[in-house]
């Protein structure tokens, strides 16, 4: 089971995000969109009191905190010594207005008494510029403005505002509302808006899970999944992020801190398969805007942009966060955007391939979109077997990566395929030519007799996880005695205590301490696919046991404590949960013929 470190539930709307400990302390939220400045920075503050919201039950025994049902809604119930309790209601606005959806830069939270006379404080303490503390505050008539340099917080509230300002202590004897934003007039009631909304966003929520085309088994599992990968959609322009947190280490001062609040074309397409999985194609084809608008200038792809396309990933330290209970450094920005990763050409081609054959879809792909496509194909065929930084983004090292060429691959493979659909003969036996060569030539090269597997590089006889994706891909069989024998090697030398790690080989920081949860997930699809479907059940249904009280997965698992280490929530690991949730679970017929008997 996980132990302590990363017990937060998720709220947000597609603009913002933000997490709430078990406490219902906000201690993360980015202002006004996903990568801006913390706000509620606490997650990353170290030792230090700064950059949260709270609220502070007098003689608190208990408290007690969950998502509500198939939402983004988070309740959290706090009790005393004598029996008086809250309920604290956190959600971010979403729900349709004026026939456009409403995703205001607001975080509302409702508070009321359920039980005798609880006494409470409310302690508002933001910061700015990544860990400053608010260098100005002003009360209004029913606000508090909240300054630091040229960024403003206003809480907006029908609490008694002396008592929130001055942090005192008073009894509750009725609901009250605080709202989180921007600095402008909020010129309706604040508990009528509170409570209009939070049904507005319920209902929304309600029904987009009815939606959703989830598995017999594991169906709360998958729901949450799908919410949390709903909510690391930026909708303004359809990025999907890799997380919504920055610098949560790897593991315990290990220095692999990273800032994951962009858009990775590799986690994305995984985050688009998993929603395809579910019926959800308005995600894939929001992220296919935003690819059009990232891709607009002819040359080499990026591993990650912006969630706005063109802005700059520049990597710098916040000197004023100590970082995840102190490990730091904390990082703002990816220098992984200035490496070659030649894998995201395939990401980005299979991203958009359900485009030619859904019929489901209002704008389907065309020739046009295909001839984009091909601009990627070309660079694909001509990289396929240059070195690259790979998967792993290695600082210091570059080689031909098997997962990269075998994604080149994939991207002339699947334009084959495309050019087919839409009967263009000529193009598909090109792309079909080049994708037979570049097959022969990989399976070639990866291949190391004396280890018996597909390694991670050509020549290489280290082991890499992503090895387990070329079935997934299509570039070999399952039935492929390689790739069983590949899935054996990696199950063998690449497991702690049943965990996966990504490789054990030293990179630019040492070795590898955490194993990453993602690759866990891959090994169990392996296995259903080479006929292992109990081993495979056994692995995934384990890994669920490790999710957070909320039911969310970070990037990394300390494989001897289970402890959750890393970004969250990471999109890698909550497609996961989508995908082999979808492969494995019995299908509902099946499991209607089985109740009978």
């Amino acid at each position: 089971m996980s132990a302590p470190g990363l017990d937060y539930g998720l709220i947000g709307n597609g603009r913002i995000a933000a997490l709430i400990d078990v406490n219902g302390r906000i201690v993360w939220w980015c202002f006004p969109r996903f990568d801006g400045n913390p706000i509620f920075s606490r997650l990353l503050a170290g030792d230090e009191d700064k950059g949260f919201a709270d609220v502070v039950l007098q003689d608190q025994v208990r408290a007690e905190s969950g998502c509500e049902r198939n939402t983004a809604i988070i309740s959290t119930v706090l009790t005393d010594a004598e029996g008086g309790s809250v309920r604290i209601t956190d959600y971010a606005p979403r729900f349709s207005l004026y026939g456009r959806m409403f995703l205001p830069a607001q975080i509302f939270r409702r508070i009321e008494p359920l039980s005798g006379l609880p006494r409470i404080r409310i302690r508002v303490r933001p910061t700015f510029q990544y860990g400053v503390p608010a260098s100005a505050r002003t009360l209004g008539s029913s606000h508090i403005r909240f300054a630091g340099g040229q960024d403003v917080l206003r809480v907006t509230t029908d609490a008694p505002l002396s008592y929130v300002a001055e942090e005192t202590p008073f009894a509750l004897t009725r609901p009250i509302t605080l709202v989180f934003g921007p600095d402008e007039p909020f010129e309706s009631g604040v508990e009528t808006t509170g409570r209009r909304f939070e049904y507005e966003t319920r209902q929304w929520w309600l029904r987009w899970v009815r939606t959703l085309a989830i598995p017999y088994e594991w169906q709360s599992s998958v729901i949450r999944a799908a919410i949390s990968l709903k909510l690391c959609t930026f909708e303004d322009t359809g990025a999907i992020v890799a997380a919504l947190t920055t610098s949560i280490p790897e593991a315990a001062g290990s220095g692999r801190t990273w800032d994951y609040r962009f858009c990775w074309l590799r986690d994305a397409y995984f985050v688009v398969q998993a929603l395809n999985h579910l019926g959800n194609t308005n995600s894939m084809e929001a992220y296919l805007d935003y690819i059009t608008n990232a891709i607009s200038k002819a040359g080499p792809l990026r591993p990650v942009y912006g969630i706005v396309p063109g802005q700059s990933l520049d990597e710098w330290t916040a000197k004023d966060l100590a970082g995840f209970e102190g490990h730091g450094p904390v990082r703002v920005g990816n220098a992984a955007a200035e490496q070659h990763q030649h894998d995201v050409y395939g990401s980005v081609v299979l991203a958009a391939q359900q485009m030619f054959v859904d019929e489901r879809l209002e704008r389907m792909g065309d020739v046009s979109l295909f001839r984009r496509l091909e601009q990627l194909g070309e660079l694909a065929w001509r990289l396929a077997l240059q070195p690259d930084a790979g998967i792993w983004e290695f600082r210091g090292r570059w080689r031909v990566h098997t997962h990269s060429a075998a994604m080149c691959w994939v991207a002339c493979d699947r334009l084959s395929s495309i050019a087919q659909t839409l009967g263009l003969p000529s193009e598909a036996e090109t792309w079909k030519v080049r994708a037979r060569q570049l097959r022969e030539e990989i399976l070639e090269q990866a291949w190391h007799p004396k280890r018996g597997a597909f390694t991670a590089a050509f020549g290489s006889d280290e082991l890499d996880a992503s090895a387990l994706l070329l079935a997934e891909i299509g570039l070999v069989a399952p039935s492929d005695p390689r790739f069983i024998a590949t899935c054996d090697v990696i199950e063998r030398n690449l497991s702690r205590c049943g965990h996966i790690m990504r490789y054990t080989a030293d990179d630019d920081f040492g070795s590898p301490e955490s194993a990453f949860v993602i690759c866990r997930f891959w090994l169990a699809d392996a296995l259903a696919a080479i006929g292992r479907t109990s081993d495979a059940r056994d692995h995934f249904v384990d890994l669920l046991r490790y999710r957070n009280s909320f039911g969310l997965l970070s990037e990394d698992i300390d494989p001897v404590t289970g402890r959750l280490w890393g970004n969250l929530p990471q999109t890698y690991s909550m497609a996961g949960i989508v995908i082999t949730a979808k492969r494995l679970s019995k299908g509902w017929e099946q499991a209607w013929s089985l109740a009978s008997l």
